[in-house]
This record gives structure tokens, sequence and C-alpha cells, in this order.
């Protein structure tokens, strides 16, 4: 299968297979995000040489506030990333008490820093603070998140700009596995501005039929049994279990939460679920390791669009 994003440098068929493997105990094949963004990151670096080698080496500021734990954890995730790729990274650190009008001037100066190239702030950010009025005050050459209104717009329309991280990785996934989304059946289960919106709206791009559906959705079940693809990005451990899913279908699990004994887990029913689907992927090991990937993809690809 052909493909090709607006403004990205696809990957092609050679870089991207083979990620998915098959557990002898399972019906599935698992999508290993794990082995796709190593591959995907090696391509990453051979770009930030070319960069650097021109004098641009892409930069990131990450701007944490306060010290949420699961904060800190993906922060300093994304951080050591960029160090593996080469990307230059800035982190500022803040207490949960700045002012929204502190950061907003933080964020000003970042926006006219020549080096660099994307800016992301860490969400949530503390009550008193209006997530969206921050979000809108990145540059949009800037916003690698892809949360600005403005990458929000060229998604919606099929125009030039970044896509929103996480959904990204996710079509990145099914890419790996060669899968033809024309035609196709896809549920989405979650409506967030963070996944489930733009997961739709890049599915929609690559001529799936798209379902998306939400905490009111009355008969969740009845439409996944007619998916040819489910996307479960709700925040709801278990909320899509065997009997929901039809024989052959695949299945990217998008959450993160913890089982009763405090282990790691997503929204599907993963033993069940991989019973009858025929791609599924793994938490952890799935989606998470592709959504910084993706992040690191836009900061290359935003430094590439001042040459």
């Amino acid at each position: 299968m052909k493909t090709q994003q607006l403004g990205a440098h696809p990957a092609t068929a050679s870089d991207l297979l083979p990620f998915a493997t098959r557990d002898l105990t399972m019906t599935s094949q698992l999508i290993n995000g794990v082995e796709l963004s190593k591959t995907l990151r090696q391509t990453l670096q051979a770009r930030i040489q070319s960069l650097t080698e021109r004098g641009q080496t892409p930069g990131l500021a990450v701007i944490l506030l306060g010290d949420h734990p699961a904060s800190q954890v993906y922060v300093r995730n994304k951080v050591a990333a960029c160090e593996q790729v080469g990307i230059h990274s800035l982190l500022e650190k803040y207490p949960d008490t700045l002012s929204e009008t502190e950061l907003l001037l933080n964020i000003k100066a970042l926006n006219e820093d020549p080096k660099i190239h994307g800016i992301l702030v860490q969400l949530p950010l503390p009550a008193h603070i209006d997530a969206q009025r921050v979000i809108e005050a990145i540059s949009p050459s800037k916003d690698v998140d892809g949360f600005h209104i403005s990458s929000a717009g060229a998604l919606m329309t099929g125009t030039k700009g970044f896509w929103p991280c996480t959904p990204y990785g996710c079509m990145k996934m099914l890419e790996s596995i060669h899968y033809d989304l024309k035609g196709k059946h896809a549920v989405v289960i979650g409506r967030s501005n963070i996944v489930g919106k733009p997961m739709a709206m890049m599915l929609l791009q690559k001529n799936a039929t798209v379902t998306i559906c939400h905490s009111h959705t009355k008969n969740l079940a009845d439409l996944t049994r007619q998916a040819d693809l489910i996307v479960a990005a709700v925040g709801i451990r278990n909320v899509l279990t065997k009997d929901m899913v039809k024989p052959g279908a695949v299945v990217l699990d998008v959450g993160m939460n913890r089982d009763e004994l405090g282990k790691l887990c997503g929204d599907v029913d993963f033993a069940g679920v991989s019973e009858v689907s025929s791609y599924i992927t793994p938490v952890p090991g799935g989606v998470g390791p592709m959504t910084i990937t993706m992040l690191l993809h836009n900061t290359v690809l935003a430094a590439e669009q001042l040459n």
C-alpha cells in the first residue's frame, strides 16, 4: 500500500516491515510499537544529521509546570528521546504557582527563538491557567503537538499542518502492516481533541468510513461488532471485550490505565480480544513509543520547513 501525508516524509515499505509478531498463545499478531519506533527514529537521525550539517539542528522546548508524577515521567521520556536522535532539547520547569501571564511571556520568547523549532507544554496545567489559551499562544509553525486550532483546521481540510502525535503514531502502525483503509469501517471509541477527533479525521483522509463513539453511545457493542478497525481511546479499562469484536478486526489500544495490581494496561481486554482480532497493539509497548516518535518527527519537519 502506498501512503503519503501532506507535509510529511513517508516511510517506505522496506522501512516499515515487518513489525507484527505472532505469539503462539494468541490468534492476533502484535504490532510492535517499540521496534517500529526504533526504525523510524533511525530514519529521523539521517534527516537530523543533514539539517545539522547545514547549521540547523532541530530544537524542541518542553515546558513543565509543577511536580505531577506522570507528567514528570512523560517529559523525561521526551527529553531522553530527543537526546538519542540528536535533537536539541530545552526543558523549562516552573512551579505550579506560575501565573498564566508569565507562562504566555515565556512561550512568546520561545516563539521568537530561532534555535527552537517545536514547543510543547505538558498537560494537564494547573486549574488557574487556561490550557486552550496557552496552546493558542504557541506559533502554529512550532505546534509540534498538533493541538493548535490552525493544526486542527489543517487536518480537517486535508491541508499542510502538524498531525497530533498519538493518532499519527496509530496511522504509522497501520502502515507498518500494510493495512488498506479504503472502504473499511473504523470505530473510534473516544472523542477528545488529542486523540479521538483527529484520529477520525486521519482515517477519513484514507477513505475509511468512520463511526465515533463516546460515553453517551448507547449501542457501543453493536457498533464495534461491525468494525474492521477499532481504536480504543477513552481511558476506561476493558471498555472493549472479546464479545464486542468481530473475528479478524484490527484493534489499536490507546488507553493508559492501571489494573487492580497496579500494572499498566490499556482500554482493551487484551487477553480476550487477542483471541479474535487479526492484529492488536499491546500496552505497554504499543502506541506509547509511537507517540514520542511522531513528536520527534514533527520537530524535525518544523526545522526542515525553514530550509
